[in-house]
């Protein structure tokens, strides 16, 4: 199941360098972050500086500068034209500045947390980098060239590696036991035939047996998922509400129409690899969602 977090993963794991930070993988995303607040720059400005710098936002007092901005954004256009996707500027833009938003949120929130960056630890992080790169002087062209100074490039490594570790915080928080429900459906294309189904399982017709007429295959099997897991709440809603044995009225969606059945509960069911991701996935968002409405965003005009 594809989800906005696999992406989390991605950008979390390369720092800066290969893949700075770009929630942007896995096609769609689960669900956007709550919208922000955003207060006009004129009205709270940042914090007066000796030069200047321009900022594209700044999160609770903390800047990501116009510079770390761009680049973010040329290396994530460049990695999408090499997937072939053409993407319109401004969609590009607006991805790749709640990517770096949501990274300062989740760095802030590891400081609160008590997380301290030894800088030794950020010292070993450069030097691999620097012999990724080819040395210290092809890291420092690169940072030059995307318009980096020692300084910033070091700022802006030290805050990947704190969201890093607060993102894990909150996916390892995750359990890997929830309660669950084994299903299985008989998902037909007409609302008539559909009615017809469930007439015969009220008058007694065997689930099993209509399932596998209807689908010989996999006989309707949806297995094991938990709350939160499937695309479709209707489904996951009604097979919730059911006892073991039970039968649902027909659910409409844009697939088709189902009828599904309870064939067993379990309080602590151990989560499937995929549900494991998704609720982790899940826990991250709500987690950043929250964070973004208790946050001050402040977005350049």
């Amino acid at each position: 199941m594809c989800t906005y977090l696999s992406n989390v993963r991605n950008w979390l794991r390369f720092l800066v360098l290969f893949v700075f930070i770009g929630l942007t993988a896995c096609g769609t995303r689960t669900g956007s972050p709550a919208t922000p607040t955003l207060v006009p720059a004129s009205q709270t400005p940042a914090p007066p500086t000796a030069t200047s710098v321009p900022m594209a936002a700044i999160v609770n007092d903390e800047g990501i500068t116009m510079v770390e901005f761009q680049a973010e954004l040329e290396r994530f256009q460049a990695s999408q034209t090499a997937l072939g996707n053409d993407l319109p500027a401004d969609e590009a833009g607006q991805r790749v500045l709640d990517d770096l938003i949501d990274q300062v949120l989740l760095a802030q929130g590891a400081r609160a947390a008590g997380f301290e960056l030894d800088e030794a630890v950020l010292q070993s992080r450069l030097d691999a980098l620097a012999e990724k790169a080819g040395g210290a002087d092809a890291l420092s062209t690169w940072q030059a060239d995307h318009g980096y100074t020692s300084e910033t490039f070091r700022l802006a490594l030290r805050r990947a590696i704190e969201a890093a570790w607060m993102r894990d915080q909150i996916i390892s928080a995750v359990p890997s036991t929830a309660e669950q429900v084994h299903v299985q459906q008989i998902l037909l294309y007409n609302e008539d035939t559909a009615r017809e189904v469930q007439t015969q399982l009220t008058s007694g017709a065997d689930f099993d047996t209509l399932a596998a007429t209807y689908d010989p295959v996999t006989r309707g099997e949806l297995g094991w998922f938990p709350r939160g897991y499937l695309l479709e709440p209707k489904i996951e809603e009604a097979a919730f509400a059911l006892q073991a044995g039970q039968v649902s009225d027909v659910i409409v969606t844009d697939v088709g129409f189902h009828i599904i059945m309870l064939v067993e509960r379990e309080m602590q069911h151990p989560l499937s690899p995929d549900a494991y991701l998704t609720l982790q996935d899940r826990a991250l968002m709500d987690w950043l969602r929250q964070q973004r409405t208790q946050s001050t965003i402040e977005l350049s005009p």
